[in-house]
């Protein structure tokens, strides 16, 4: 057996451990969301975590893990009787790959045995696989919504459910839940971010001795796993007996209303949606009580649950990052906490030596200094001193309403003295002699469906039509054909209707219908998939000088949001000056799209045919890397071409590619060029003005189709 780098062992994440250890000790905290740049752990400790769990006991044979004690009355392997022969297992570890078919998720059913024989033939997926155990989603984000909608929905019911043509099959599915993600590589949705219980923000910490620390152990365990998880055993038996005893001590923690209403006014002030945070809250400040050995919730237990339960339900806009307020939760706390219940000396939440076993000067590889959990000395305490806190994006960005998103590099690209933040709009500090300016961004607004002509099959997204994939039950019904190999989405009628007439030569004498697998049909579907939106933008002097930058940016910003709901990727091309750049390569992060926008500086001469080029290279290049994903181009240009080369040739190179013109010429007398350019491009035309106009920009639209 390959040894499994200790939890305790992990340097540092004093957030992540008590998140994960929360939904260790009361599985309806309802799971934990890790977000983070790359190299910072996540998986490592998520493994980690299951060695903590309790054993558990199970029937014997049960492919769904049913607990012999109190087997699930709707098992399909039931039912089970009293005394029926049981084992004792760790608690499952089960990994979902970001490529799994919904069917290798919930399971599979035999359709063609349940029409002819009867049988509810089953074939368990993944959530049964995790029952009573952990399931770890890497690259959440980057799961179709669907997968993540059935996921999610498992998670909070505790059962899953599989429907096939009228056969349907139920079984619990009681499981921790753990996702992590790169926000780098696109944001979940809010409705989903909303259904994990706690979410934590991990970076890797900046200090030398932490981070020597974490290659040294990282090393010592490379090059012997068995003698470096042996060091560390009696850590680990120490975490895991305490774990047990907190889930012992669960079902007597009282929640005081006093800390019940405490909850319901931090909610309300922080204006979260919904009450799924109050009840998240709720049940995390139980779990911290019964961890911290309590046997009532004090302030300090909501405290800390509020700072793990709230970041991510802050968010107003897609574009905002997760963060909280920590002053205004300490205000909060300190408004609602009676004379009563005085808050915990320590300032609330669990120290870090505390997740790990208890205080300890040396870690069991002789590191002086060093916590057990791996902070070096000094830098361990309370989660607000931890390297990796959930809420250092709350320093960065202000909470007191939806917030631009910006990655830090206006300042600097627009010549910024440190400190300066954003300019009025059309206004800007000089750069190269006053040439460039950074315009301001408003509030986007909707735009009409733009989409790409014909029928796709790229990823699922809700853009343009394309073949539904099989068995992915999405989509509606347009048809139906013979299966290439094993039926995924039976069409029940069109098989039906192939086996009726030959029932008579088959010897059909019952109620029953006779069917040969040439009588199987499976459901053609059409749905909508995700494109490329690459946004070409002028931002040369001419937009700039007419102070048009603001409503360009804005419209941009306005397109980007759409092609967040629409589960898009999106690039960013830029030209001014004597060139072009790309200044975002396409990525599924609309959200590095915005920031990139926001800090565009304006200015120079107008090189159209340079960015038409460089836009022919992005999308040549993307058709390599994802030939299935369709582009849709976004120009956005008063169609002035003021430097460059040739842009009829350029033109050219963009033969076959869907895209649309943003014409930003205004003012009374108006050349045209951006209509010449649309034309020559085969490009639909919308003019800048009319795009905010949602009304008519729609009838236009159905006008043309």
């Amino acid at each position: 057996m390959i040894a499994t780098y200790p939890f305790s062992a992990v340097v540092g994440l004093d957030d992540l451990k008590l998140a994960l250890v929360l939904n260790a000790v009361s599985p309806r905290v309802g799971g934990v969301l890790v977000r983070g740049e790359k190299g910072t752990a996540k998986s490592t400790i998520v493994r980690a975590l299951a060695a903590q769990l309790p054993a558990v006991e199970v029937v014997d044979g049960c492919r769904f893990a049913c607990d012999p004690g109190a087997p699930d009355p709707g098992c399909p392997d039931g039912p089970h009787e009293p005394g029926e022969r049981r084992l004792r297992r760790p608690a499952a570890l089960v990994e979902l790959p970001v490529g799994a078919s919904e069917d290798r998720l919930v399971g599979a059913l035999d359709v063609e045995r349940a029409l002819t024989e009867g049988v509810k033939a089953f074939q368990p997926g993944l959530l049964a696989a995790a029952h009573r155990g952990v399931l770890y989603v890497d690259e959440v984000n980057l799961l179709h919504d669907h997968l993540v909608d059935l996921l999610l929905d498992a998670a909070a019911l505790g059962t899953c459910y599989v429907e096939r043509e009228t056969v349907s099959v139920r079984h619990a599915a009681r499981f921790l839940l753990v996702g992590t993600m790169n926000p780098e590589e696109g944001e979940l949705r809010p409705q989903l971010l909303d259904r994990f219980g706690l979410t934590v923000e991990v970076r890797a910490s900046r200090d030398p001795d932490e981070r020597a620390e974490v290659v040294r152990r990282r090393l010592a365990f490379e090059a012997g796993p068995e003698e470096f998880a042996a060091r560390w055993a009696a850590e680990e038996a120490a975490l895991a007996a305490r774990v047990a005893l907190a889930r012992d001590r669960l079902p007597g923690v009282r929640l005081p209303d006093a800390r019940l209403r405490q909850i319901a006014a931090i909610c309300a002030a922080f204006e979260v949606d919904g009450l799924r945070a109050d009840l998240v809250t709720a049940n995390a400040a139980v779990a911290h009580a019964a961890w911290e050995g309590r046997e009532a919730v004090t302030a300090a237990d909501v405290r800390a649950a509020a700072r793990l339960s709230l970041p991510h339900r802050r968010r107003r806009d897609p574009f905002d990052a997760p963060g909280l307020d920590e002053e205004l939760l300490e205000r909060l706390l300190e408004e609602t906490s009676g004379p009563e219940d005085p808050d915990d000396p320590q300032g609330g939440g669990s120290r870090p030596q505390d997740v790990d076993g208890g205080p300890q000067d040396d870690g069991p590889d002789g590191t002086n200094g060093t916590q057990k959990d791996g902070g070096p000395a000094g830098t361990a305490g309370s989660p607000q001193d931890t390297a990796q806190p959930v809420d250092n994006r709350a320093a960065e960005t202000p909470h007191d309403g939806p917030q631009p998103v910006d990655d830090g590099t206006a300042a600097a690209t627009a010549g910024n003295e440190p400190g300066q933040s954003a300019q009025p709009p059309g206004e800007g500090p000089a750069v190269e002699g006053r040439s460039a300016q950074v315009a301001g961004v408003a509030a986007p607004y909707r735009v009409p469906l733009l989409q790409v002509p014909g029928l796709g099959e790229g990823a699922a997204g809700r853009r343009s039509r394309a073949r539904g994939a099989r068995g992915s039950g999405q989509g509606r019904v347009t048809g139906a054909r013979r299966p290439a190999g094993r039926v995924r989405g039976l069409h029940l009628a069109a098989t039906v209707l192939a086996a009726a007439p030959h029932q008579r030569r088959r010897g059909r004498t019952g109620p029953g219908l006779l069917l040969h697998p040439d009588d199987l049909r499976e459901a053609v579907r059409e749905g909508r998939e995700g494109n490329l939106v690459l946004f070409v933008v002028d931002a040369s002097g001419s937009m700039a000088a007419r102070r048009r930058m603001t409503a360009v940016k804005t419209a941009v910003l306005s397109l980007l949001l759409d092609a967040y709901q629409r589960r898009d990727k999106v690039g960013l091309v830029t030209f001014r000056g004597s060139s072009a750049e790309v200044a975002l390569p396409p990525t599924s992060s609309v959200e590095a799209g915005a920031a990139r926008l926001r800090s565009l500086p304006t200015g120079g001469r107008t090189p159209l045919a340079a960015g038409l080029a460089k836009a022919a290279d992005v999308l040549r290049v993307e058709r390599v890397r994802d030939p299935d994903r369709r582009p849709l181009l976004v120009l956005v240009t008063d169609g002035r071409a003021t430097a460059g080369g040739d842009v009829e040739r350029a033109a050219a190179l963009l033969d076959g590619t869907a895209g649309v013109v943003v014409d930003c010429e205004s003012g009374p007398v108006r050349l045209g060029l951006a209509v010449r350019l649309a034309a020559r491009l085969r490009a639909r035309l919308l003019p800048l003005d009319a795009l905010s106009d949602l009304g008519s920009t729609i009838r236009d639209h159905r006008k043309a189709v």
